[in-house]
């Protein structure tokens, strides 16, 4: 019975989903206020029947409900029940539900706020979400319920989850990334009512701006999640692998970047109108277009959940329907869009805008070797790669340059900044980066790209920590109730701008002083590596709650001192007769030791592979940092502040 009503459930959502897309549209256009009025408790309502559908959904998958076909493929009596719960959004119907819980999250989170934003923009800023919920809703019930029941024929045990997503990982990395994939729906939902309106002025930027830092550093955090899960639980040792799916969560993101930057000057100065608006719409268009590379079965990854044609075909309708709405209401405002004022060549605008067309041309270069091997398929002319080489080679010369501009930036002043104040700051950081860079690689003897990438990253630690010290010492004040004055977003940006020159050291570093050797080895042997001692102890067989285990036990020394004992696993899980790989891991600051194991080679010898990672962790430091830049800057007290009546 359970079941039955989470679908019903889902049911009455889409209508009252249906009534938030219309409603609020058509008292704005009668002048009706009381139409205007129910835009929030519409909203209300949809989302608690959203909620009450996933609750349903997660207690058949905790009461092991196998009748339901979705519990019974995705679960299992022996899974453990944290594993249970995370099953919930570990297949694609359940994901999409979870996405659409999400995408109602957001929707309340804006109604909650909407009170302090003018009375006719609000309510049409929920009719738009409300429209992309009935989209999504469509697509839930018509194609991907997971309420569909398995009677007669139920199994007794289930299917058990794939033992890719057994794992912690599953747990944070979805809801986080979600949150940052369906927030952008927010922006999106800004741009079309200020299309809607006519209210094309720096207002709707600065009521749209926390909405998105918000969902910028959500998508952050969750890229960075992924990336680390990716690293320890495939067992390759890598934290990117250009997969297309990954690609997918990474052109949002940059998009989402130039968003969050255009925003600023638009809020600032009431320029880049055209560009912001552009953004918004085409940032939660990759978004979908990530839905649909993950669902429709174009791609063949460990990230895709379904191979259902009728699936991607009915993502790609809503692509068409919201990104062709909105750039047809851009082509009727486009008059009202065009940006009056001016800016000097040296201006902040100036720095910002180079770091939009860098942004724009790296979403591009991703979006091209993403789609191109799809698209050359599609029209039969074979099939290609695109793959590590093309990305590597086109990508870094691009985004280094991005990142020198971005250190620029914020050292100049809106309008017009003097060249000769801007030049000498940034030759003295430049002559000071090259020289900590240069005694990096003469210290650890890298090659001369090394230099430049180190080179580049300590520019831009040095000249947003110099920015901070101008900012501080400027005045009588003090340098404590200087920092105090200035904004949390002014902090967000510099923390995230450092969790970017963190992350690039961490990227050249790991790529070019890690070491790592495929070896065969018997309990007893020991081998020598980056300065460490590695010995195999001993290797035994262990039972777990589904799954049976071959566990290995290796200690690291350093000096002859033991500093970590591994014990990576090779797995076998008997329901779904499948072989997982779980490294160990020794992390460290500056350095990981990693272990996984291949093949039984004989009765003693494995394929044993051993990595040493140095600064590995700074490339998810700098993440975090980026994240948190960004929730700060959300938490502006300026964004709290009630904008209109």
């Amino acid at each position: 019975m359970l079941p039955e009503i989470g679908q019903f459930s889902l049911i009455l959502a889409l209508f009252f989903a249906l009534s938030l897309a219309i409603m609020p549209l058509v008292g704005y256009w009668k002048g009706h206020q009381l139409l205007l009025e129910t835009a929030r408790p519409l909203t209300f309502i949809m989302s608690a029947l959203v909620l009450m559908s996933f609750v349903i959904l997660a207690v058949s998958f905790l009461t092991n409900d196998f009748s339901v076909l979705y519990v019974s493929q995705n679960s299992s009596i022996k899974l453990p029940i944290w594993y249970k719960f995370s099953a919930v959004w570990g297949g694609h119907e359940g994901s999409l539900l979870f996405w659409v819980l999400i995408l109602v999250g957001w929707c309340s989170a804006v109604a909650l706020k909407i009170r302090s934003l003018p009375m006719d923009i609000g309510p049409i800023v929920l009719a738009v979400l409300g429209s992309i919920c009935v989209g999504f809703l469509s697509f839930l019930l018509f194609t991907s319920s997971p309420f569909v029941r398995l009677l007669p024929d139920t199994p007794p045990d289930g299917g058990d989850l794939n033992p890719l997503l057994q794992d912690f990982g599953l747990i944070v990395h979805p809801p986080i990334l979600y949150m940052g994939y369906v927030g952008f729906a927010v922006a999106f939902a800004f741009a079309v009512t200020a299309l809607i309106t006519g209210n094309l002025n720096a207002a709707w930027a600065r009521w749209a701006r926390p909405w998105t830092a918000c969902s910028w550093a959500f998508l952050t955090l969750g890229i960075t999640l992924g990336s680390w899960w990716a690293y320890y639980e495939l067992g390759w040792g890598g934290w990117w692998f250009w997969d297309p799916v990954e690609n997918a969560s990474l052109l949002p993101w940059l998009s989402g970047t130039a968003l969050l930057h255009s925003l600023a000057v638009t809020e600032k100065r009431g320029v880049f109108k055209s560009w912001t608006v552009l953004l918004a719409i085409f940032t939660f268009s990759l978004s979908l277009l990530g839905a649909f590379l993950v669902r429709s079965g174009v791609l063949t990854s460990v990230h895709s959940f379904a191979a259902d044609p009728t699936r991607g075909v009915f993502i790609l309708g809503l692509l068409v329907v919201f990104v062709g709405g909105s750039l047809f209401l851009y082509a009727i405002r486009a008059s009202q869009v065009r940006s009056s004022v001016t800016f000097g060549a040296t201006g902040r605008e100036a720095w910002l805008l180079l770091n939009n067309i860098l942004l724009t041309v790296l979403t591009l270069t991703v979006l091209l070797g993403t789609l191109y091997p799809l698209i050359f398929d599609a029209l039969r002319l074979g099939k290609i790669s695109v793959g590590a080489p093309y990305f590597n080679s086109v990508f870094t010369p691009i985004a280094l340059l991005l990142i020198v501009f971005m250190a620029v930036g914020p050292l100049s002043k809106w309008h017009k900044t003097s060249l000769n104040s801007l030049l000498k700051a940034c030759v003295i950081a430049a002559i000071l980066a090259m020289l900590i860079a240069g005694g990096l690689v003469y210290r650890f003897e890298f090659g001369w790209l090394a230099w430049v990438c180190l080179s580049v990253a300590s520019w831009v630690l040095l000249l947003s920590l110099a920015d901070w010290f101008s900012k501080v010492t400027a005045g009588s004040k003090g340098m404590i109730p200087r920092a105090r004055q200035l904004p949390r977003n002014y902090y967000g940006m510099l923390l995230a701008h450092i969790g970017v020159a963190v992350t690039l050291i961490g990227i050249i570093l790991v790529s070019i002083n890690s070491h790592d050797s495929m070896l065969r080895l018997s309990p007893g042997d020991k081998v020598s590596m980056a300065g460490y001692e590695f010995r195999f102890d001993r290797m035994e067989q262990i039972q777990g709650s589904n799954y049976v285990s071959n566990k290995g036990q290796f200690t690291a020394y350093q000096s002859g001192r033991a500093v970590a004992v591994l014990y990576p696993e090779k797995r076998f899980f008997t329901t779904r007769q499948q072989v997982m790989t779980e490294a160990a891991l020794d992390a460290g600051f500056t350095r990981d030791l990693y272990i996984s194991l291949g093949e039984q080679l004989d009765e003693s010898a494995w394929g044993v592979r051993i990595y040493v990672k140095s600064f590995v962790r700074w490339i998810w430091l700098g993440g975090l940092m980026m994240m948190a830049g960004g929730l700060l800057a959300a938490l502006d007290k300026r964004y709290r502040q009630r904008t209109g009546g």
